[in-house]
């Protein structure tokens, strides 16, 4: 008795299931699946981070709001003559402690915080929980059950009572193709709380094996549904979660080139606004000294003005961006950080539409999820089938049980003292009918499954060949780009040569046409690099390492990065407008 009390109090305190223990199964489960799938990357278990909070909070049935009424808040009004321009300014200049990073560092980090990659991590060690659940059903169990009671009776006046201690050990072990066997040790002592002579202290003991078998309905590998299901569903999470890195790694990588780009545009658009400004004081010389008309000088300040306001704009959205992107990648918006230019010259492939097609079908990982998905919905509308048969279940028992005797205190079996029972029991299919509904619902869903996988396949052929074509059209849009910005500074030039026959109106559109063929061509060649990494997604050749950069596939000859990052190449400078003094984009 002191022996069960003490088992009782281990395991209420946790002794008899560690979580370590726990964590390194699944590890060990995860791990074994990842390598089966080829994948680079296994989730293990991040220490919890458990905010501090007022434990008596979680139980208040009415929690406290915080909702103030008008006259109780304050607004304090802004001085219309204050100094925007300043303020702007300050907004745009990257503080003296920001942390400059390049897209090694920001996949890096990504992989640390983000929290939709933590989320993805989660979903796959839930499915081997899941599964580790499963294979613990299947396995041996065992159970262990003290009941303690006391009975009292009244009998001519006084009162009589009986103190009773049962222990219940109880093991049971699932069959492969249907059914269940059990094993049952009881064991019972009874003591009269008021002595009797002759009746004070009785032991009994009981051993019961027993097995229920179905022959028919549930019977065959369809009583390891369940374990079937959850053991392909941890291939399907290993899959995904694979397919996820390749797809947030492209993602974080466009969202990156899209930032470099927006700040190139920045910087393109300071540049036309310093050159402006320069051209309207010329201009303004030209006109105090008799040579131009006032109004040439009114056109460049009135585009002054409008480039100066895309500029501040261009910069706000920029800050605006970049503020989504330290969300996504799981970092305070309050950390200051600068965005590096990282050049990621992957080599353009030498591929047709059809070999692209081809590698999609071989490779893409939830291509595969698919199709082993329609086997499930093929499987269910066999175990929908099976369900309409008859019940024809057949089970085995035998009870042992000693005789009582007040002398004997231990368990003991006397194998003389048996009950053996074998029955069959049949029980015809009178009433089938919600069974027949799950059947055709079975067999619509996969139907359904079906189409909705060649739906899938055709959509991932598209998409393959549709990689491909955009890859072509990126490298046509920047050469056309880079040609554009040499034929805009040749103007340029030519109208610097001919600056007293050019009009203002001649200067001011020669230069947005360069400011727009700058931006055209960094965007082209951001288009170029994302149509890049977009294709070997599609094509799931993309290969990420553990520290979330990409794995150079053979004949893939990616050029070594500088130590230091460095600016991209900006094109040629404008004849008339750069200025090397002036400061970095903003960040």
């Amino acid at each position: 008795m002191r022996l069960l009390v003490c088992l009782g109090l281990w395991c209420a305190a946790g002794g008899c299931s560690s979580m370590d223990s726990i964590d390194r199964r699944v590890e060990r489960l995860v791990r074994a699946r990842s390598e089966t799938i080829g994948a680079a990357v296994t989730p293990q278990f991040r220490e919890p981070v458990l905010d501090s909070y007022d434990e008596r909070g979680q139980y208040e049935k009415q929690p406290p709001s915080t909702n103030l009424s008008a006259s109780e808040l304050t607004y304090t009004a802004a001085d219309p003559e204050r100094d925007v321009l300043s303020r702007l300014k300050a907004f745009a200049e990257p503080a003296t402690e920001a942390e400059h990073l390049d897209l090694r560092d920001i996949l890096r980090i990504s992989q640390r915080s983000a929290r939709e990659y933590l989320s993805a991590e989660e979903d796959y060690l839930l499915a081997a929980i899941r599964l580790l659940i499963e294979r613990h059903l299947w396995g041996p169990r065992f159970f262990d059950d003290v009941a303690s009671t006391v009975d009292f009776t009244r009998d001519d006046g006084a009162w009589e009572g009986a103190y009773r201690l049962i222990n219940t050990l109880r093991a049971t072990q699932r069959l492969p193709y249907g059914g269940e066997v059990e094993a049952r040790a009881v064991w019972e002592a009874a003591q009269q709380l008021r002595s009797v002579a002759g009746d004070q202290y009785t032991t009994a003991s009981t051993l019961s094996l027993s097995a229920n078998i179905p022959l028919l309905r549930n019977a065959g590998l369809i009583a390891q549904e369940d374990l079937i299901q959850a053991e392909r569903d941890l291939i399907y999470a290993a899959r995904d979660f694979e397919r996820f890195r390749r797809e947030f790694f492209v993602d974080i990588a466009s969202e990156y080139f899209n930032l470099i780009a927006q700040a190139q545009s920045i910087e393109n658009t300071r540049l036309n606004y310093q050159g402006l400004l320069r051209e309207s004081e010329r201009t303004l010389e030209l006109v105090e000294a008799g040579r131009t008309p006032r109004f040439e000088v009114r056109n460049f300040e009135d585009r002054v003005l409008s480039s100066e306001n895309d500029l501040r704009n261009a910069e706000e959205s920029y800050r605006t961006a970049l503020d989504r992107f330290k969300i996504r990648l799981g970092i305070p918006v309050e950390r200051q950080i600068v965005l590096l230019p990282f050049t990621l010259d992957i080599p353009e492939p030498e591929v047709s539409v059809d070999t692209a097609g081809e590698l999609a079908l071989r490779y893409r990982l939830d291509l595969q999820n698919a199709r082993d998905r329609l086997l499930d919905a093929r499987r269910n509308v066999r175990n929908a089938r099976n369900q309409l048969l008859p019940d024809l279940d057949a089970a085995l028992s035998a009870d042992f049980r000693n005789d009582i005797d007040d002398e004997n205190e231990g368990f003991t079996i006397d194998p003389d003292d048996a009950d053996y029972i074998a029955s069959l029991t049949l029980g015809l299919p009178l009433d089938r009918e919600i069974e027949r509904l799950n059947l055709r619902s079975a067999i619509i869903s996969l139907q359904r499954a079906i189409r909705e996988y060649e739906e899938f396949r055709d959509s991932v052929i598209l998409d393959a060949r549709a990689a491909v074509r955009q890859i072509e059209l990126a490298r046509f849009s920047l050469t056309l780009s880079d040609e554009r910005v040499e034929i805009n500074l040749s103007r340029l030039e030519a109208l610097e040569i001919n600056r007293a026959e050019a009009t203002a109106l001649d200067v001011i559109s020669a230069r947005e046409d360069l400011l727009s063929a700058r931006n055209n061509a960094d965007n082209a060649r951001r288009d170029l690099r994302i149509a890049i990494l977009r294709y070997l997604l599609t094509t799931d050749q993309l290969r990420v390492g553990l520290d979330g950069s990409i794995e150079p596939l053979a004949g893939m000859v990616i050029p070594d990065q500088p130590g230091e990052a460095e600016p991209e190449d900006a094109g040629p400078p404008d004849p008339v407008g750069d200025d090397p003094s002036a400061p970095p984009p903003p960040a």
